[in-house]
């Protein structure tokens, strides 16, 4: 959520940084009047009250006959602050809805861009194999293999689901152990086991209400949403709580299912792994001091990036432009490692700075420390950061397509050996 003293203050500032993420400046406005109106409705209320609390001192010292009219008076500015709590609470109802449909204010940084094409590529690292041989797609390899199963994942739940069977599911697996090890033991992160189901207060919090209501499957009786990512329990570990800011920084891990409905992208990467309902993740999730943010977000891209040198796969870093930065990142990079099957670059990870707008809608502060001679500091609104560490299915397809053999069969990368038993190959068969 933003600032809603900045709105106020530079409205002409807020209209022209939203308009770089393709929100009109009326979106502004009407929020502009949302809080003129529930202000002036504040100040009315609070008049009325002080006005009925002064008389009501002086009504017992009147005489008799001087009561009565004032107690009608009172008794009609009673009706009258009834009216207008009715009135104020729509105002603020419609109000933070208002708010809570406003992204994030892109970076200065950012690059300007109406969309994905003008996203730039900032570097590359990895030579992409030569294969003497035409590479397959992993649609192709993982059912030649015996370890991708697409008919009975659709025999069980539908289009977009499938199953990963013997070696396939333990080298999602591998993936998932190698990749916390890696961020716990060398990047210094705690590990959380969080919830998959989440109260709806999570959803706002995380950005993800009310925006993408459409995609997120929602258990309507018990009022629980399932997470879409790890990112949603992370955010809401802390909310409503002050930190200490010696606390600072909080580098969490955590390892999820994740569920999205996929309406959006419906027809696009319908054969494949690539695109589903259901799949897993590892999430890196980072608490810092806003003065932090900024090299937080360069630390976390490192981390995902660490992932792919541990593998092996080549990769690129790529910007964000304003017009595909999404709803609550400030500054944005995609990590997207090569899949020669496919003949395309997969987004594995996207590491965002979010600064203060998650936890603004989340209320979750810090307090500074306390300087020499000097007032205690009052609590201020930490920044949030996350990136994926990375997601599955699509380092399984960059796994298998990169590694895949002349004779059908894939090596399996030495980091994931320990994690598969000692296995070195997959054979078909």
């Amino acid at each position: 959520m933003l600032d809603i003293r900045l709105i106020r203050e530079r409205t002409e500032f807020v209209k022209a940084e939203l308009a770089k993420v393709g929100v009109a400046a009326g979106a502004v406005d009407t929020v502009v009047a949302a809080d003129a109106q529930r202000r002036a409705l504040i100040t009315e209320v609070e008049s009325l009250r002080a006005r009925r609390a002064e008389v009501s001192r002086t009504i017992p010292k009147q005489e008799p006959a001087s009561r009565a009219p004032l107690v009608a008076e009172m008794r009609a500015v009673g009706d009258r602050i009834a009216a207008l709590e009715q009135d104020l609470a729509q105002a603020a109802a419609e109000y933070e809805r208002q708010m809570l449909e406003l992204p994030n204010l892109p970076d200065p940084s950012v690059p300007l861009g109406a969309d994905d094409r003008d996203n730039q590529v900032l570097r590359t690292e990895g030579t992409p194999r030569k294969f003497d041989f035409t590479p397959r797609p992993h649609w192709e390899l993982g059912t030649d293999l015996g370890i991708l199963d697409f008919d009975r994942g659709v025999k069980v739940s539908g289009s977009r689901f499938y199953v990963l069977k013997g070696a396939g599911a333990r080298l999602q697996r591998a993936l998932i152990t190698w990749m916390l090890d890696l961020h716990i033991s060398k990047h210094g992160y705690t590990e959380i086991y969080p919830p998959y189901l989440v109260k709806k207060e999570c959803l706002y919090g995380a950005g993800q209400l009310p925006k993408f209501a459409e995609n997120i499957y929602h258990d309507a009786e018990d009022d629980l949403w399932m997470v879409g990512t790890a990112e949603i329990p992370l955010t809401n570990l802390h909310r409503d709580e002050v930190l200490d800011a010696a606390a600072l920084p909080l580098s969490y891990v955590a390892y999820t299912a994740c569920f999205r409905r996929e309406k959006m992208s419906a027809g696009r990467d319908v054969r494949g792994i690539k695109r589903g309902h259901q799949f897993d993740k590892v999430e890196m999730y980072k608490f810092v001091a806003p003065e932090a943010s900024a090299a937080a977000l360069e630390e976390i891209l490192g981390h995902a990036e660490d992932v792919a040198r541990g593998l092996g796969l080549p990769h690129r870093v790529v910007s964000i432009c304003t017009g595909d930065l999404g709803f609550v990142a400030a500054k944005k990079y995609d990590l997207e490692i090569w899949a020669p099957g496919c003949n395309e670059w997969l987004e594995v990870s996207s590491c965002s700075n979010c600064t203060d707008f998650q936890a603004r809608r989340a209320n979750i502060r810090y307090r500074p420390a306390a300087r020499a001679n000097a007032p205690r500091p009052k609590p201020e609104f930490v920044h949030t950061l996350n990136g994926s560490g990375l997601a599955l299915p699509r380092v399984v397809i960059a796994v298998l397509e990169n590694y895949q053999q002349a004779d059908g069969s894939v090596v399996i990368p030495e980091v994931l050996r320990p994690y598969m038993g000692g296995i070195e190959r997959l054979t078909p068969g």
